[in-house]
Parts: structure tokens; sequence; C-alpha cells
């Protein structure tokens, strides 16, 4: 551990360096974009906030909300998160230009949702996602909408 890093109460390290809106790190001083606030989500609200980064095209940050949700997910339910989590991370390889990263963490994420289709929890679009996920790691440096989290 280095001293210069910053660390939460816990201990874990806070990067405070500014980030463009697909996670990139931007030199010291630069405005950047906001930062994804850690709290306690419900699945409805980290599906929300999710929905709203990638809606503003920010998959990076729809990824840290999903990541967070996994996290603290009940066991059975692990998969789905990491695996969406996954899936905003594709995109985001995706959006840099990085076609290699878009189809391995795409197929990744869509192998750990896919058994969660005939089960749809929360209401998520698991068989929407799945389709859009093969189509992206299928075609990675193709026009890929930005799936929808829910029908």
């Amino acid at each position: 551990m280095t001293a210069d890093r910053d660390r939460d109460a816990g201990g874990r390290a806070e990067n405070a360096e500014p980030r463009d809106g697909l996670g990139r790190p931007l030199p010291h001083g630069s405005a950047g974009v906001e930062r994804v606030a850690a709290r306690d989500r419900t699945p409805d609200e980290a599906i929300a906030d999710a929905r709203g980064y990638l809606d503003r095209e920010m998959p990076f940050h729809a990824h840290e909300v999903l990541e967070e949700q996994w996290k603290v997910a009940p066991q059975p339910e692990r998969a789905l998160w990491q695996g969406l989590a996954q899936l905003a991370v594709g995109l985001t390889h995706q959006r840099r230009g990085n076609t290699s990263g878009a189809t391995s963490v795409t197929t990744r994420g869509a192998d750990a949702i896919s058994r969660y289709v005939a089960i749809a929890p929360h209401g998520i679009d698991v068989a929407g996602l799945l389709s859009r996920a093969r189509a992206l790691a299928a075609e990675p440096d193709g026009d890929v909408p930005v799936p929808a989290l829910r029908s």
C-alpha cells in the first residue's frame, strides 16, 4: 500500500483521479465527469441508476453500480449482477475501441446471465440483454445500441 493513494474508512483504495465518460483517467486538474456515489441501493434503484448511465453513454459508470449490487446481492443472484456488470464492461471496451476486450468480457457476461432467462429477476429483460450481448460479441466493431435493462 502506498501512502499517496486515497482510502475510504474501510481502507479500500479510492482513486480521486478525474475520469472521462468511459472511465478513462484524465490528467489531474481536469474536470472529468461525475463519480458514481457508493451507496446502498435496492435492486430497482441499481437498475434505474445503471440505466441512467447507459442512457448517457456512460457504461463504465453503469458497471460500477452493477458491480456494487453484485457484491451485496444474495448468493442466488450474484452471477446475474456479475454478468450485468460484465456486459457494461464489454460495452465500455467496445466504446473505447477495444474489440478483443469487448468480445471476451461480453461473452463471459452473457454466459453468466443466460441461466436467468426463464426467471427474469427484478423484471430484467434477460433474454433481450442476452440477444444484444451475443450480437456485440459477434460484431464488437458494429453499431450495437445500448441495451435496455427492462423491457
